[in-house]
């Protein structure tokens, strides 16, 4: 069984993304059009799941081998949820890593970036959401599915406001 724990920010995980962006560009080559640390691992000081998430953005969503993820260790989860997205984790359940891949252009890929940028700019925002993830991952007892519900809303909130600011 998966456990759902929000830990202090590790200074190595910036580390750990190039270690991996590096290893996902080597097995996959042309394909990749640019890697980004994103979710909350990305973002300093921020309590976090100790799995990094990785923003992959690719010439073809079509053209993204699955064998070659495979072969770097990943597992395929298709869409997982997000249209136009190929969702891969690595670690089982202990996940070190998961790989959100989308087409160069895709709104996707402007909203997860938008929102990383977001909380690395406003500090105390950040800190609220830390709380949030804390108190989601006792109350949740492991559930994934509840944990994600239960920052569902934050992060919708304050996506729009990230995404005003990229206007403004």
């Amino acid at each position: 069984m998966r456990t759902i724990a929000v830990v202090p920010y590790d200074e190595k995980w910036p580390d750990m993304f190039e270690a991996e962006s590096i290893w996902i560009k080597t097995w996959l080559g042309a394909v990749v059009k640019g890697v980004h640390h994103i979710g909350s691992t990305s973002v300093p000081g921020l309590s976090a799941k100790p799995v990094i998430d990785i923003l992959l953005e690719v010439s073809d969503i079509s053209a993204l081998d699955n064998a070659a993820m495979r072969h770097a260790g990943y597992i395929a989860r298709g869409e997982n949820g997000i249209s136009g997205r190929k969702y891969f984790i690595k670690g089982g359940d202990r996940r070190s890593h998961h790989v959100h891949a989308f087409t160069v252009g895709d709104t996707q890929v402007l909203k997860h970036l938008a929102f990383r940028d977001y909380l690395i700019k406003n500090n105390g925002i950040a800190e609220e959401y830390a709380v949030i993830k804390r108190e989601a991952a006792l109350l949740c007892q492991n559930d994934a599915h509840c944990y994600s519900a239960l920052k569902a809303s934050f992060i919708e909130r304050h996506l729009q406001r990230a995404l005003i600011d990229l206007e403004g």
